[in-house]
């Protein structure tokens, strides 16, 4: 099974939910445990991906989490929403 492109399916699924997608930049940081995904863009679209009560980040990171291999060697993937606000 060919391995899933993390970036590339992030950006395909939050670029139709902003108002500002040139804004959009995504960085990837690893450590021992996670690949972590940091979402940035124009602080007017951080509540539409968001959402109301977080619904929309929630299953933004369901389905990026569930397209990761299943090998007990491969590590987590963590999708951050950098909130400008705060």
């Amino acid at each position: 099974m060919a391995e899933t492109n993390i970036e590339s399916l992030i950006r395909s699924l939050v670029t139709p939910l902003l108002k500002h997608p040139q804004a959009l930049s995504i960085t990837q940081h690893s450590d021992g445990r996670y690949h972590r995904y940091i979402i940035d863009t124009d602080p007017s679209d951080v509540g539409r991906l968001i959402g109301r009560q977080g619904h929309v980040a929630a299953a933004l990171r369901t389905v990026v989490e569930g397209s990761q291999s299943r090998r007990a060697n491969s590590k987590r993937v963590r999708l951050l929403i950098n909130d400008h606000r705060h």
